[in-house]
């Protein structure tokens, strides 16, 4: 049994210069013998060259030396080989195993490398460790190359799924502005058709234009016409009624507009007013209200009359984002 654990040829090395076989110097322990000596000399731990003649089978120094490139990483890599328990029982005294290796047998029949072997071994395992090294820098080269490919085209379908995810996003955004524009235009079109709507009324009830924006006459003059229909007896004065009020905006960068409207026409059509001449138009919609005393008017108060809301004869208003 070999000190290292395979074969059954014991092996010293006290000058590395040589191999000394206690029993049965067969041809394959002496190949084996040759091999291992051969790695040790090029420079190799015993237990390296142990492993890489057991692990190839003793196929040659070139089998040994591509197993120990193939796994000089490995982690046990310079753990000693375990003797297996059938080596043990194979009729070989442990005793007998164990003082060979001290044993050096001058007369094994093999015969020391010489300087010149020494040195063409040595120099074909350069080539050969070389040659394993400049294949294993391709091979990593090429594995380098094709993770960047990867890498890269990955990447790539990263861009793209972003890239899309924005022009859904743009793509709803616009439809949703298209969506506000298109209820404000609706809104925009039912104010003037009410505002339409009124006049036609205004001019039926009173017999005038309905394109006209001049209100008819005001109604204080019926009341000053009462006193000749009555009797002879003096009525207190009424509070004056105006027909028409002023209505000045105060926008949100501090411009104002300023339009008299009729006192019964409804705050909607202020807010048509100011969204028709707003400069660049509104980005976004809007609340009007009145400073003193505060009120925030509703959507309800859309529809009643200015002098209902107290805004006669004259107001000031201030747009307010909702």
């Amino acid at each position: 049994m070999s000190p290292f654990g395979f074969g059954t040829a014991l092996i010293s090395f006290p000058p590395l210069s040589g191999c000394s076989v206690t029993w049965l110097p067969g041809a394959a322990e002496m190949s084996d013998c040759s091999t291992l000596e051969s790695l040790i000399e090029m420079g190799f731990s015993p237990s390296r060259a142990e492993k890489a003649v057991a692990a190839t089978g003793n196929q040659g120094i070139e089998s040994a030396m591509d197993w120990l490139m193939e796994h000089e990483d490995d982690p046990d890599i310079d753990e000693l080989v375990v003797p297996d328990a059938k080596d043990d029982a194979s009729g070989q005294d442990p005793q007998t195993m164990g003082s060979g290796l001290e044993e050096i047998d001058a007369n094994s029949g093999r015969a020391p490398l010489t300087e010149e072997e020494k040195l063409r071994q040595t120099k074909r395992m350069m080539e050969l460790i070389a040659q394993k090294q400049q294949e294993r820098e391709e091979r990593e080269k090429r594995e380098r190359i094709d993770q960047e490919k990867q890498r890269r085209k990955q990447g790539q379908e990263l861009s793209v799924v972003r890239q899309k995810l924005q022009e859904q996003e743009m793509q709803k955004a616009a439809e949703e502005r298209r969506r506000e524009k298109q209820e404000e235009r609706l809104a925009r079109e039912r104010v003037r058709e009410k505002i339409a709507r009124d006049k036609a009324e205004r001019a039926r009830r009173y017999g005038g234009d309905p394109s006209d924006p001049i209100s008819p006459p005001a109604e204080s003059s019926f009341p000053a016409s009462i006193p000749s229909l009555s009797s002879p007896v003096q009525e207190p004065p009424t509070k004056k009624e105006y027909d028409q009020c002023r209505i000045q905006v105060r926008l949100l960068d501090g411009t104002a507009l300023s339009q008299t409207f009729r006192a019964r026409e409804q705050l909607a059509a202020v807010r048509l007013y100011v969204e028709l001449n707003w400069p660049g138009g509104p980005e976004e919609p809007f609340n009007l209200l009145t400073s003193f005393p505060r009120r925030v008017f509703t959507e309800e108060d859309m529809e009643k009359p200015l002098q209902e809301l107290g805004l006669v004869p004259s107001a000031v208003l201030i747009v307010a984002k909702k």
